[in-house]
């Protein structure tokens, strides 16, 4: 850490943490119905200890500060579970019952959550449901506060919610579950020397994701909503940290949500897990607009992350600061940019004001001064740098060979590689290995040497999210893998899916090699949605076109129609036969359009070829 670093004796954020609090979950941990834990905040009892040398202090504080556990009362009527999830959990007490936001990731979390909640204000009736954003751990412990059976009640969301939900989660869903597994380091030991959080929070849970579609969209800035007596002022903040995402006023408690555009830490511009790259430059144009509109009305502000901040000077200086830094990152990515340097060069040359540095709520826990610039360089330059020798490079296997052949072979790269890391360059020992071990995944001593070069860039890492994907990536190289436990196989996230979405979700599966010599089309007439879509399979590609029931979907007719609703149409997705649903021509036409989907691995290699 430079000079210029906060100060450890600054404890204002620990007296943050800690004000309000009301109760605690004992024992902090959560099940599923069969038993398997899906959540212990207990395994970080170790962070009240002093920092040892296995962890940077700040990363160390950082965890200590979100390991906190309980519901906490942010003002009047508005309380706060932190710490039973990655995320937080908002209610909102109104005339009946008692509004939730944000319903963490797993059901079974949320449901603990609410329970925490009833059990010190009653057992308030949940009258309404808010989604900050279209990001899982903010929507998928839906049902644990509003399970099957329960009264309607408005389901609240900003515009493209569900859209963006679906593409971040099913379409690219199963790449990134698996690199969310490095990058939340949930299946690391929790330990000194192992996971001691994200820096956004702890991990994530692993129970049931579930997703109840919402029933009214925000639209607009200033859109005015009242949800059992409560009055709610949003603002729309589109592409800034989802591409959906809405902060909200309670102008008669005067408490502003800031959702997550806005928490204790700089937030990632594209997150390691793979994700649409975000727009630096609109973030801080909306938190900007958020304090011009809301900031001389607030007492409070809080985020679906970390700990709330209290006084209207505090909340302006908070909103200010974090809205230079991405101001300040997207400009001066630019500047750099048009000067002609590359991604990761401008990354090594780009500091912080010292104002912004010194700022705890604005260290590189979850996103980081250095993969944020690289991916502003990514947004308006793409992956090719300009160099004519990195645009037709070889895959990394192939390019891992001829490495490790030019420096005389493995053996002679681990040696190498032993002596850059000797001389504290783990740096330059950790792609020496990397080359080691894609041209021979079994070298032992190349897999070994590499954990351990992983280990101390891990242990060093004031990211939390770095932190996690090197000690996962060593943790691999050891023997143990890092499977993806997170339930997402919930029929109720393909039932809140459109049709259009269910048929992307298809689309993204077509082995397009083996679909190049099939043709085919499909109709699908689904009587609950008074409308039709047809599927065509042409040179490799699946596309729909969709019209009111009883318009054409094409000139000719179909190789297989098919009369539905939506639930049997699900069945039939997830592996059911016709038997039920009314059909018309070639029943196999179905099957050969399934026969030519991949399933994919949610456990791919990633350190290893």
């Amino acid at each position: 850490m430079t000079a210029t670093a906060p100060s450890f004796d600054d404890t204002e954020d620990f007296a943050d943490a800690d004000r309000g609090f009301i109760d605690r979950l004992d024992p902090a941990v959560v099940t599923a119905d069969d038993g398997r834990v899906v959540w212990d905040n207990d395994a970080y009892a170790f962070l009240d200890k002093p920092c040892p040398e296995t962890a940077d202090p700040s990363l160390w504080r950082q965890g200590a500060l979100t390991a906190r556990q309980g519901l906490y009362q942010v003002t009047e009527g508005i309380y706060q579970v932190r710490g039973l999830d990655l995320s937080n959990m908002t209610l909102v007490e109104g005339d009946r019952g008692v509004i939730v936001i944000d319903p963490l990731i797993s059901a079974e979390t949320a449901a603990a959550a609410l329970r925490l909640y009833r059990r010190n204000r009653g057992d308030r009736p949940v009258t309404g449901l808010i989604y900050t954003h279209s990001h899982g751990d903010h929507f998928g412990g839906a049902r644990g506060v509003l399970p099957h059976g329960h009264e309607p009640v408005p389901v609240i969301a900003p515009q493209g919610f569900l859209e963006h939900a679906a593409s971040e989660n099913v379409y690219a869903g199963n790449a990134m579950t698996r690199r969310a597994v490095y990058m939340y380091g949930a299946r690391l030991p929790k330990a000194p020397d192992g996971q001691i959080g994200c820096g956004l929070g702890m991990t994530t849970s692993l129970g049931t994701v579930t997703l109840i579609a919402p029933t009214v969209d925000i639209t607009r800035t200033g859109q005015v909503e009242t949800v059992d007596g409560v009055r709610i002022v949003f603002q729309l903040t589109p592409g800034t940290e989802a591409p959906a995402e809405m902060n909200f006023h309670f102008p008669d408690r005067r408490a502003l949500c800031l959702a997550e555009n806005a928490t204790h830490t700089m937030h990632n511009v594209l997150t390691l897990r793979g994700a649409v790259v975000r727009d630096a430059r609109v973030w801080a144009h909306y938190l900007d607009e958020a304090l011009a509109l809301f900031g001389a009305d607030s007492d409070v502000s809080f985020a679906s992350h970390h700990w709330p901040t209290w006084g209207q000077q505090r909340i302006a200086r908070h909103l200010t600061v974090q809205r230079d830094l991405y101001a300040y990152l997207h400009d001066q990515t630019l500047r750099l940019l048009n000067a002609g340097l590359t991604g990761p060069e401008i990354a090594e040359e780009l500091e912080l004001s010292p104002e912004l540095v010194k700022s705890w709520a604005l260290r590189g826990y979850y996103g980081s001064l250095s993969h944020n610039v690289k991916a502003i360089y990514q947004r308006y330059m793409g992956w090719y740098d300009g160099n004519p020798a990195h645009l037709w490079e070889h895959p990394p296997v192939e390019l891992a060979k001829r490495h490790t052949d030019a420096l005389g072979g493995v053996d002679a790269t681990v040696a190498k590689a032993k002596e850059y890391a000797a001389g504290g360059d783990q740096r330059f020992a950790a792609t020496l290995l990397n080359h080691a071990v894609f041209a021979r995944p079994d070298h032992q001593d190349a897999r070994l040497a590499l954990a351990e070069v992983y280990e101390v860039l891990g242990c060093g890492a004031e990211n939390g999210t770095w932190r996690n994907v090197y000690l996962t990536a060593a943790m691999e190289l050891r023997g143990t893998p890092a499977t993806v436990e997170l339930q997402v196989a919930n029929p109720e996230m393909s039932m809140a899916l459109t049709v259009g979405q269910l048929i992307d979700s298809l689309a993204v599966r077509v082995n397009g090699p083996r679909a190049w010599g099939t043709a085919l089309t499909v109709d699908w007439l689904l009587g609950d949605e008074r409308r039709g879509w047809r599927l065509t399979l042409s040179n490799g590609a699946l596309t729909h076109r969709s019209a009111a029931l009883g318009r054409s979907l094409g000139r000719e007719p179909a190789d297989l129609t098919l009369k539905l609703g939506k639930a049997q149409l699900l069945g039939l997705l997830a592996g059911g036969g016709l038997d039920g649903i009314e059909h018309s021509g070639d029943p196999k036409a179905l099957t050969r359009l399934f026969d030519l989907l991949d399933t994919p691995d949610p456990n791919f290699p990633v350190v290893t070829p």
